[in-house]
């Protein structure tokens, strides 16, 4: 059984059908999708598996990927109206799906703080082209500049941090804001969590929201503005204090930790934090705010989703619609390629952060690319020998540890209140982490 599983989930397509089944997409299509008047061409599972593989795979259109996954032609506008007709909510319902925590505690110990699964949650945008469909139906933000150059597409992800898998998704197919977005994934929060976020959403009414909604079982531990007003109940030995915080008529206590950080001898920037773990003694303010600093794992994230796994700068899709839809498959293709990065740090047995992303895509690629073609060549046991070869390859580019180094906050050419870069400088020293005690 063992040995048929191995074979099963080297090619993309068997890969595909265990990470999403095809019943699943079957039913929500039969609820939500349009009524059908004769059979499709191609079935609803290998409209979705052709766009994941279509953002995977390369160069190459659509209709391309679709025939080598599926030996059946069809053409690329036919495919843009089968996706135009097809209503948003299929794909939220199959996101919510597909996305699901991966860390075992035991195996990933760096996802984890004191039997917490560490997730982080942030948003960001998508560039779209400047189609007559999106010009009539979406805007451009202002900037200093006049208006943007492209209309955006907002997204929302709560990430797996230590592995960068998406556990939940929320994409602004109505122009949404990030905190409306980030709002619909608060109750997606796994069990025995810990929430790592920035100063957007350090704010009474997101925290007071949060402990309604998980009123046990998840914390969080997020950075606060400095002018966010608080009432001191009690200041701790180690330099916290239990506060509390309100917003309109409801209240919260929690505690907060000051403290700066620096790394070498660059000048110190001081950070205040909100947390739901209360026992200063379980968990010390310094342990709490050098474990803040994983909050930048996200932006790695966004790194390797937009630009890592894209060619271009802008989003292919014609149409707000559609254009949601491919971020909806590249969140998924990201999730896959997650798989694949856990089976190379286990071959290499390091861990799973120290796999390159960028690599794991190539090598991946390739191998899929190449089953496709000789997958009715090759026996079981060629198949699985591919399999382990390019996993062990891949855990042999493993990335060094991870250097000690900054670069500063500056800008060549600013359009902003950022100090202009005249000359480049890097500082290599590990950080430090000083505390300031609280006081009313």
């Amino acid at each position: 059984m063992r040995r048929n599983a191995s074979l099963t989930s080297s090619t993309f397509k068997e890969l595909f059908r265990h990470f999403l089944p095809a019943k699943i997409i079957r039913r929500w299509f039969d609820l939500l999708g349009p009524a059908k008047r004769r059979p499709p061409k191609i079935s609803a599972q290998e409209l979705i598996m052709g766009l994941v593989f279509h953002v995977l795979a390369g160069a190459g259109t659509l209709a391309q990927h679709v025939r080598e996954l599926t030996r059946k032609t069809i053409t690329d506008g036919a495919l843009s109206q089968r996706r135009t007709s097809l209503p948003w909510q299929i794909f939220e319902t199959i996101l919510e799906a597909a996305l699901r925590p991966k860390a075992q505690e035991k195996k990933h110990p760096q996802a984890f703080y004191h039997g917490l699964r560490l997730c982080g949650l942030d948003g960001s945008r998508f560039s779209v082209a400047n189609t007559p469909q999106v010009k009539q139906s979406m805007s451009k933000a202002a900037t200093r500049r006049l208006k943007a150059a492209f209309a955006k597409v907002g997204v929302a992800v709560l990430v797996e941090l230590g592995l960068h898998n998406p556990i939940a998704a929320a994409i602004g197919a109505s122009e949404e804001s990030e905190m409306v977005l980030s709002r619909q994934l608060l109750d997606r929060l796994p069990e025995k969590s810990l929430l790592i976020s920035d100063r957007y959403y350090g704010v009474p009414v997101l925290l007071i929201e949060f402990k309604e909604i998980h009123p046990a079982g998840r914390e969080f531990l997020v950075r606060a503005k400095s002018n966010l007003k608080r009432r001191v109940l009690e200041i701790y030995p180690d330099g916290s204090a239990l506060v509390e915080i309100r917003a309109g008529k409801k209240k919260l206590i929690v505690r907060e930790i000051m403290g700066q950080v620096r790394r070498g001898q660059g000048s110190w920037s001081q950070v205040r934090l909100w947390t739901s773990l209360l026992d200063c003694k379980k968990h010390p303010a310094s342990e709490l705010l050098a474990l803040y600093a994983r909050r930048w794992e996200q932006e790695s994230f966004y790194r390797e989703l937009k630009v890592d796994m894209r060619s271009a700068e802008l989003v292919q899709s014609h149409t707000p619609l559609t254009a949601a839809q491919e971020i909806a498959a590249l969140i998924m293709a990201y999730a896959l390629l997650v798989e694949e990065r856990i089976k190379a740090a286990k071959v290499g047995e390091v861990p799973v952060l120290r796999i390159s992303f960028l690599k794991t895509l190539e090598a991946v690629r390739g191998l899929w690319h190449f089953l496709e073609v000789t997958g009715d060549l090759l026996d079981a046991r060629g198949v699985r020998l591919a399999v382990s070869r390019t996993m062990r390859r891949i855990a042999e580019m493993a990335i060094p540890k991870r250097r000690q180094r900054s670069c500063p906050r500056a800008l060549r050419q600013p359009v902003s209140s950022w100090p202009r870069l005249l000359k480049n400088s890097s500082v290599k020293a590990a950080p430090e982490y000083d505390l300031i005690p609280v006081t009313a």
